[in-house]
């Protein structure tokens, strides 16, 4: 009797195993699916880009067509990301601590760039701030063109990433900071961007991360100049174009070694700031 009880629920233990992560199962799934989406692509365009020599490499990356993209991407990027970290988290507080006619929908529209083929987003806003602009606006083929396009694809990642946090903030905190006396920016120096900066930082790295490999929403409106508004995106695909993948293959490597090294960076901040911010255990 005892045997025949034990036998389904070993059984069942088993199988949950596969589920919670302890089994054989969930680990080799796991490694499987990020093998064939990520390792082996990037293993494939590593080993591509190194596949004509070292020097073949270091020429495709340091020609100062691509030094030009590439400083123009990152400096772009830099300054999208440092403008959406404020203003995506103030969008973030009035979504979530003000109430005014309209915010179901304005909530909505903050994953519009989401949705949006990044394609059609670089057309309209091509049509809107192009030669062509109903408001007498014309920042296509400019630096200026590129920051705004850059900036709605990637409002959301910060948005997004400060919102939950924002709403789940214990506001008897800032009550009772109040009531000793402290100034409204005192609150927000001392408990409010704290307990934001995780988030924050997550939404600037990710934000960050899009930008600089960004390609449909800039390709009509930056122009494409080599030297003024060519990005590493658009230089990569005039590079595949030209029938020279080894040397697009060297700037993505690139692309993706900046992009790995600040997800890390601000991850490591990330993890630093919350156990900062963790109570010291009795």
């Amino acid at each position: 009797m005892t045997g025949t009880t034990d036998a389904p629920s070993a059984a069942r233990r088993a199988w949950l195993g596969v589920y919670d992560g302890r089994g054989l199962m969930g680990p080799g799934l796991t490694a499987v699916y990020l093998g064939l989406l990520v390792l082996i692509p990037i293993a494939a365009i590593l080993w591509r880009s190194v596949a004509d020599g070292l020097d073949a490499f270091l020429a495709a990356v340091t020609s100062p067509q691509a030094l030009a993209a590439l400083q123009l991407t990152l400096a772009v990027s830099f300054v999208v990301m440092l403008t959406n970290v404020v203003m995506g988290t103030i969008l973030a507080w009035i979504l979530v601590r003000d109430d005014f006619p309209g915010k179901p929908v304005v909530n909505a529209l903050i994953d519009l760039p989401f949705a949006l083929p990044t394609i059609v987003a670089g057309l309209t806003l091509l049509t809107l701030y192009g030669p062509q602009s109903p408001f007498g606006v014309n920042v296509a083929y400019s630096q200026v063109g590129i920051g705004l396009a850059l900036l709605f694809i990637t409002l959301p990642f910060v948005v997004r990433a400060v919102q939950p946090v924002l709403a789940e903030l214990d506001r008897e905190m800032e009550e009772a900071a109040a009531s000793l006396g402290a100034s409204t920016p005192t609150i927000l120096r001392r408990i409010v961007l704290p307990n934001l900066a995780p988030a924050m930082l997550t939404g600037a790295a990710l934000g960050f991360a899009r930008s600089i490999g960004e390609f449909g929403s800039v390709v009509l409106i930056a122009g494409n100049i080599p030297y003024r508004t060519e990005l590493a995106s658009v230089y990569i695909f005039g590079q595949v174009e030209a029938d020279r993948p080894g040397a697009a293959a060297a700037i993505s490597i690139v692309l993706l070694m900046v992009s790995l090294a600040l997800l890390t960076t601000f991850d490591l901040l990330r993890r630093r700031i919350t156990r900062h911010d963790e109570p010291p255990i009795a």
